[in-house]
C-alpha cells in the first residue's frame, strides 16, 4: 500500500490506464478507522484477498475488472458491506461508513 496523503492515496508510481484500482477510507463519524480489514470479495461472494487499513483509514486493492463487494471488519462495529466495480483504467474511490 502507498504511504497515505491529504485527500487520499497517492497514485505515485500506479500505471493507471493498466489497472483496475479500488481504494478508499474507512471511517466513523469523520475519524479515519486505523486497524480494520478490507475484504475483497468477487460476485459470488467467495473471498479474494484482505488488506488492514493504514493509520489514516485508508486501504487499496488492484482487483480484476467487473463487480466486486468490499466487506469492512471493525471493532465495536458490524460489519459493512459495500458494492463496487472495477475497470482497468480507472480508479473506484469508496468511502465506507461505519
Amino acid at each position: 500500500m502507498c504511504g497515505a496523503k491529504e485527500g487520499g492515496l497517492s497514485l505515485d508510481g500506479v500505471n493507471v490506464a493498466k489497472e483496475a484500482v479500488i481504494q478508499g477510507q474507512v471511517l466513523r463519524g469523520e475519524e479515519p478507522v486505523g486497524n480494520a480489514y478490507v475484504r475483497l470479495l468477487d460476485r459470488t461472494g467467495e473471498f479474494t484477498a484482505e488488506v488492514p487499513t493504514s493509520a489514516t483509514g485508508h486501504f487499496r486493492f488492484f482487483a480484476g475488472e467487473g463487480e466486486w463487494t468490499l466487506r469492512t471488519l471493525a471493532p465495536k462495529a458490524d460489519p459493512v458491506d459495500r458494492k463496487v466495480n472495477a475497470a482497468i483504467g480507472s480508479v473506484a474511490e469508496v468511502s465506507i461508513a461505519l
